[in-house]
């Protein structure tokens, strides 16, 4: 069974910047792709960046892109999301996913991703 576990959340001004960290435990060879989703209040999940764990190929939703960095560290099995110039709007409840569709998949749709983190909140004020 594969646990992801993320941390690094917390409140932070604009402009600042946050690293997230998630870590996955168990058996994770048959998951090829991961990513990073987002839920802000009262919205549904979306898409904000995700890596193939194999090649490090990256896509990056158009809100976050040249802001926030996806990469992951294959020896210690770890994902982060280097968040820097934050935005009132980066304010959600942040969650690490991994995928076992076909291995060049970084896809956007939540469906095709599971196991999920629990998540940690990040709190952007302006």
């Amino acid at each position: 069974q594969v646990q992801l576990v993320e941390s690094g959340g917390g409140l932070v001004q604009a402009g600042g910047s946050l690293r997230l960290s998630c870590a996955a435990s168990g058996r994770t060879a048959s998951f090829y792709a991961r990513a990073w989703f987002r839920q802000p209040p009262g919205k549904e999940r979306e898409f904000v960046a995700g890596i193939t764990w194999s090649k490090g190929t990256t896509s990056y939703s158009d809100s976050v892109k040249g802001r926030f960095t996806i990469s992951r560290d294959n020896d210690k099995n770890t994902l982060d999301l280097q968040m820097i110039n934050l935005k009132s709007e980066d304010t959600a409840v942040y969650y690490c996913a991994a995928s076992s569709m076909p291995p060049t998949y970084i896809g956007p749709t939540p469906s095709n991703y599971g196991p999920w983190g629990q998540g940690t909140q990040v709190t952007v004020s302006s």
